[in-house]
């Protein structure tokens, strides 16, 4: 019973979005069109690919790379045709060049800083409580404490 209810639960459940009116009839473009589409996101959930993804405009992505791939272009092209009309916010893994390269950086930067704050930080904070351990107080600091005691 256990084995049947995991059949009917894998049967279920759709490996990709990917609908059958989808499908290219050469399969060596069909297995293109799936590679490319794995690195594309899908602009309405965010965090899944368009080969992944059951939302309208996911559909309309695996559309037009299948239809750039028909029309002849490289991989290079029918991505970079995509990203040209939605942007480089479309791909999963984003390039590391231009401006994406200053927030590739940012994370790297931003905890180097950190830690030169942190240490010098600490530095000056033992060196600052050796200073005041060798100092102690003055007579007349000695003087005013006795008195603001006995208040």
């Amino acid at each position: 019973m256990k084995r049947l209810i995991l059949i009917f639960t894998l049967i279920a459940s759709p490996l990709f979005a990917v609908q059958p009116d989808e499908v290219l009839e050469d399969p060596v473009l069909e297995q293109r069109a799936r590679d490319l589409s794995t690195g594309l996101r899908c602009l309405v959930c965010r965090n899944e690919s368009i080969d992944e993804s059951n939302a309208e405009l996911a559909r309309d992505l695996r559309l037009l790379l299948r239809e750039r791939l028909v029309a002849g272009d490289t991989d290079e092209e029918a991505v970079d045709f995509i990203v040209d009309r939605y942007g480089e916010y479309v791909l999963l893994k984003p390039t590391v060049t231009g401006s994406n390269l200053m927030l590739w950086l940012a994370g790297p930067i931003m905890l180097l800083i950190a830690a030169a704050m942190g240490w010098n930080f600490l530095r000056n904070r033992s060196q600052a409580a050796g200073v005041e351990s060798k100092e102690g107080l003055s007579d007349a600091e000695k003087e005013r404490l006795r008195q603001i005691l006995d208040d």
